[in-house]
């Protein structure tokens, strides 16, 4: 029996020792780094355990009665577990939701329900299959809930350095997260990686400019693939031996191209030269183009005149030319003309 929360509870020793100090060690948040401030009180009997047995044959029951008390008070919210203290001072509901939840009245309602004190705690998906407990996909028990001591948060890139399936049904777990599992070999992987060169490279090797398609990192092979297309597959050590002559200066060996500076010195050109081919593409001879001078302003250069001047007053006179047709009646009546008649007279004032 332990002092807990208020009260007494029951507990259950795990690892003595050596073993403790390890666990401790790996234990979320510093564990056993400090002296625990709660202690043991005494050895449980049997009829500590007894009454032990019949609060855990409990819990499901009184889960389902406050199952029913949240959906009475309409809260989108999903209870996971509940747990009685071993004194029956406290009793705990551990839920889950999407977003924050005012549980205030449904709080009053289970103490007066239950008549002890109420704690609502509200945890993540992978800590509510740890709670629950199950088998998991390899045939053995969860991770999390059998030894597992943190749960570490796992992403995709993790699934990205081992190559595998990036489809969600297959490296995820029954909380609908990624796999715990996939991070115990994940170190094995970017260390052995380290030992290849990066896939997707060139390199210029004794049978030409090669790409490297793909590494095997447990038979330490790599595949290149040609300009033509053709594959072969060279060890590590094979390729490591190619690579000794290049890297101690002497002929043959294996030299890395790089693509970026290949880009650079293909870009390296003058933007103001002018292609041959757009002299063949162009609608009209290019050498041939010409300016085209009106014979009025031609006239005004020969004759010392600015040129630029009498082409603006050239074109100020278009306008006022289109202007002055713009002003003519919508009903034919023209302006700037002598009246005839009567008619004419009015049909010119309308316009």
């Amino acid at each position: 029996m332990v002092d807990a929360d208020r009260g007494e509870d029951l507990g259950q020793v795990h690892s003595l020792g050596e073993l403790a100090q390890i666990r401790n060690g790996g234990c979320p948040h510093g564990c056993g780094t400090s002296a625990p401030t709660r202690k043991a009180l005494r050895l449980a009997n049997a009829r500590d355990k007894a009454s032990a047995a019949e609060l855990e044959r409990l819990n499901e029951e009184v889960r389902r009665k406050a199952a029913e008390r949240v959906r009475a008070n309409g809260l989108a919210m999903k209870l996971s577990d509940a747990e009685w203290q071993w004194d029956r001072k406290k009793l705990t509901f551990y839920f889950t939701a999407e977003k924050r939840v005012d549980f205030r009245n449904l709080v009053r309602d289970l103490a007066a329900l239950f008549r002890t004190r109420i704690e609502l705690k509200q945890i993540g998906v992978r800590d509510e299959a740890k709670r629950l407990d199950g088998i998991g996909r390899c045939g053995r028990r969860y991770c999390s809930a059998s030894w597992l001591p943190e749960l570490r948060p796992v992403n995709l890139g993790v699934a990205k350095d081992q190559r595998l399936s990036l489809n969600p049904a297959q490296i995820s777990g029954a909380c609908g997260r990624l796999m715990c599992c996939l991070r115990y070999e994940h170190e094995f992987y970017v260390q052995s990686r380290k030992r290849f060169p990066k896939e997707g490279k060139i390199f210029v090797t004794p049978s030409g400019e090669e790409k490297l398609m793909a590494i095997d990192i447990f038979h330490e092979r790599l595949t290149f693939r040609t300009a033509e297309g053709d594959t072969r597959v060279v060890s590590l050590a094979d390729f490591n031996r190619e690579a000794e002559p290049a890297v101690a200066g002497r002929p043959g060996g294996c030299e890395e191209i790089d693509e970026a500076a290949l880009d650079e010195s293909e870009t390296d050109y003058d933007p103001f030269e002018i292609s041959p081919e757009l002299n063949y593409t162009a609608e009209h001879d290019v050498a041939g183009l010409q300016r085209v001078v009106a014979p009025e302003a031609a006239d005004g250069i020969g004759a010392g005149g600015n040129m630029d001047s009498r082409v603006r007053g050239n074109a100020e006179g278009s306008e006022d030319a289109g202007a002055a047709r713009r002003r003519r009646g919508r009903r034919g009546g023209k302006r700037g003309r002598g009246s005839t008649g009567p008619g004419d007279s009015s049909e010119s004032g309308e316009g």
